[in-house]
């Protein structure tokens, strides 16, 4: 499930990237898919400013990433699917809800909504990394997620406080590294799995890596 293109106002494109090679290697088909909203606002990349008089639709920019491969996520189904995944970017917390603007009064888009409570309740596998575990934290009640670490460590975890926010969610915060053995943590009970990824300043290889063990966990769940 993608929330646009572009770390500041969609989705990171190097998650979705190493979502995607992970899912290849692991013989997943994939289907991807986009709700078909506004975004919250246009960023310019290039200065980390908002584009004023620009607007983009979150389902057309995300096709960006699906090369044209993409749907509305209202037609988003657990009967088709064995697992569901979220990559993060700023997306998830503009698009996908409005934790950007609200923190932990923030409210999830009604499709994304939708989508986690039914793969939940159909006991198949959710996996999300970044910031979109705060989706899963607002949704599915007790669950189990990581964004990293809860310090900021000088700058290393510059998005600490969101692990805050996630616990005021009532989810409970796993403390996880991004970068040694283990970086993924799973909540066997719920079926999430959770990497901290981009939530890290880190080497790129070092979350590809990350994201790799979510995506294994995933598909480990779906028993196939």
């Amino acid at each position: 499930v993608l929330s646009g293109c572009g770390v500041y106002d969609g989705t990171e494109i190097h998650e979705a990237s190493a979502v995607l090679v992970h899912l290849s290697r692991g013989g997943a088909e994939v289907h991807m898919y986009a709700p078909d909203v506004p975004q919250m606002h246009v960023i310019d990349h290039s200065k980390g400013q908002p584009a004023e008089a620009e607007s983009r639709n979150v389902l057309v920019e995300s096709a960006r990433i699906a090369r044209g491969k993409i749907a509305s996520l209202a037609k988003l189904t657990t009967a088709d699917h064995d697992a569901v995944i979220f990559p993060g970017g700023f997306g998830a917390a503009k698009n996908l809800s409005t934790f950007a603007v609200d923190g932990k009064d923030c409210k999830v888009n009604r499709e994304v909504e939708r989508v986690l409570k039914d793969f939940h309740k159909a006991g198949k596998p959710i996996g999300l990394c970044c910031i979109s575990p705060v989706l899963a934290a607002k949704v599915l009640s007790g669950a189990e997620v990581t964004v990293g670490h809860e310090e900021e460590e000088g700058g290393k975890w510059p998005y600490a406080g969101t692990a805050g926010a996630i616990k005021e969610l009532g989810a409970k915060h796993c403390v996880k590294e991004v970068t040694i053995s283990f970086p993924a943590h799973v909540d066997t009970k719920n079926k999430v799995v959770t990497t901290p990824a981009f939530m890290c300043e880190t080497a790129l290889h070092h979350i590809f890596d990350g994201i790799g063990a979510m995506v294994k966990n995933v598909l480990k769940l779906t028993g196939k």
